[in-house]
């Protein structure tokens, strides 16, 4: 007999006699009568007419289960919506920079270079850049957007900026990338760290270490949940499933993430807005091993070639992709998306169209506030 074990205004979490648990949000209070009713239906034909009436017994269409509904989830939380929008700027201690480690494969210190005090690395074009002025910045971005409801379903999306930025005057203000979150109507918070300083360097910092992504994420559940204000909301956040957004030269944290990072299992996605200027095994590797994960990569001229390369292996391993956007974005589905007339330097609000990172994520279903 199904039995509710928590019944409010929200919703209702529902246990079937089998031990399947049931989620219903904001609005699923009417789902869940139906589901009640449609069960209840199903055991009396059982009890009635023994298992073949009751594997010829239509289910009634009033009862059938919804296709739109979010998929069957934890619930930590009976607070309502947030009322207002969240952002701060934290120091992690798991940010990826400073870093004191070495380069991957490479065999020696990032900080390579020692004057009068100070420590510097020196890039593959020659040119030293200062840990004070560079790589010394452990601040993420957090933001959780006005409407977030911690008893449904949710994401959070990791985004790794590009050459030259801060995540405060380019993620923050220019690129507009928690406005778009918002804008998406997804039921999704923001988690976006800071890497070189205002520089032309793609460095993964920390990132390199074997399990650091996995940690940075427990940090950014402990901070999210302080911000949220419900002691329970720690839980969900260190359990969410995770989409990466890399922008420009944000490909080689993202790449050293996937292979390193410790949060395989968390990850729903990976977006690459021209992106993808290396690494071509590393993510050809991921997309071939996990199926349940989906890929795009949309670009300009910039890394045109590299993403026709990355087509050519994806072939030779017969992973179909498609070259074009399929409405829903689905697990396993890999995408590769031209533009025309974009820019590289405006790509993360005006791609193939405005305000791209809202488009994508739309096309997520069951994450929805």
């Amino acid at each position: 007999m199904l039995r509710c074990l928590s019944w409010y205004f929200a919703g209702c979490r529902l246990v079937d006699w089998s031990g399947n648990l049931r989620s219903f949000g904001m609005k699923g209070g009417v789902q869940a009568l139906r589901w009640l009713s449609a069960v209840a239906f199903l055991k009396v034909a059982a009890a009635g007419t023994g298992p073949q009436a009751l594997a010829n017994s239509p289910l009634p269409a009033s009862v059938a289960a919804p296709e739109d509904l979010p998929m069957p989830h934890r619930v930590w939380s009976r607070n309502p919506p947030l009322a207002h929008a969240r952002s701060e700027l934290i120091e992690f201690e798991t940010a990826p920079f400073p870093y004191d480690g070495k380069v991957p494969g490479q065999g020696k210190f990032f900080l390579d270079i020692h004057d009068i005090g100070r420590r510097g690395h020196l890039s593959q074009s020659g040119h030293v850049y200062w840990e004070d002025e560079t790589f010394n910045d452990p601040r993420v971005l957090l933001y959780i957007p006005k409407g977030f409801d911690l008893r449904r379903p949710s994401l959070m999306v990791i985004f790794f900026h590009g050459h030259r930025a801060t995540i405060d005057r380019d993620v923050r203000d220019r690129q507009r990338v928690p406005a778009q979150i918002a804008a998406s109507g997804l039921n999704a918070v923001l988690v976006a760290p800071q890497f070189a300083v205002n520089a032309p360097d793609s460095s993964a910092g920390r990132f390199w270490e074997r399990g650091a992504f996995g940690r940075f994420l427990g940090e950014a559940a402990q901070e999210l949940g302080r911000m949220h204000g419900d002691p329970r909301a720690v839980r969900a956040f260190t359990s969410i499933p995770v989409v990466i957004v890399a922008y420009s030269g944000g490909y080689l944290p993202t790449a050293w993430s996937l292979v390193r990072g410790g949060a395989e299992k968390r990850l729903r996605g990976v977006v690459l807005f021209d992106a993808l200027y290396g690494e071509l095994d590393t993510f050809a590797n991921w997309i071939k091993s996990d199926r349940s994960a989906f890929f795009v990569s949309s670009y300009t001229k910039s890394t045109q070639s590299r993403n026709i390369e990355l087509q050519h292996i994806l072939a030779g391993r017969e992973v179909a992709f498609s070259t074009s956007l399929q409405g829903t974005l689905r697990q396993g589905s890999v995408t590769f998306l031209a533009t025309t007339d974009a820019k590289h330097n405006d790509f993360v609000t005006h791609a193939w169209i405005e305000s791209p990172i809202e488009d994508l994520l739309k096309r997520i279903k069951g994450y929805h506030r």
